[in-house]
């Protein structure tokens, strides 16, 4: 192989991996914001948390503090919970309870902890039989008779 050639295998090499589009914004950038392609740590471990299907689920990412680095994941049934960078690793707050996502078994509490607020359900506005709730009018319960007398 002549230099010539090498130098054209590495042209060819160069224009295959730049010429390819970023995944980041490709797949998520409509679903989420671009706090993914902002910050491709975080992408990973929601990887990590809720398979590569995250996006179904998350509606939004906010950043919301700066230091420690703080994302709220907004769900698409209107739950949140937060992603915390520390030096050493990720903290997914959730429901008010920390896990540090270094060990292997907080990792597996968090993702339970995930599952549990994806299955509250979503924000749905059913129309009610009859009307709205506001059109319904309440009834009285029955009074209650006393036969022990």
């Amino acid at each position: 192989m002549t230099r010539d050639e090498l130098k054209e295998k590495i042209k060819a090499a160069a224009r295959q991996v730049y010429g390819k589009p970023n995944r980041a914004v490709a797949d998520y950038g409509e679903t989420t914001s671009d706090e993914l392609t902002k910050f491709p740590e975080l992408k990973d471990i929601l990887i990590k948390l809720m398979t590569e299907d995250f996006k179904v689920f998350v509606e939004s990412i906010d950043w919301v503090a700066p230091k420690p680095t703080t994302f709220r994941i907004n769900l698409k049934n209107g739950q949140t919970f937060y992603c915390i960078y520390t030096i050493k690793s990720w903290i997914a707050q959730i429901e008010g309870k920390k896990y540090y996502l270094l060990n292997i078994n907080e990792l597996q509490n968090a993702t339970n902890a995930i599952s549990r607020i994806l299955r509250y359900g979503g924000k749905t506005e059913e129309p009610v039989e009859g009307g709205t709730p506001a059109e319904i009018p309440a009834t009285e319960p029955a009074a209650e008779t006393d036969t022990t007398a």
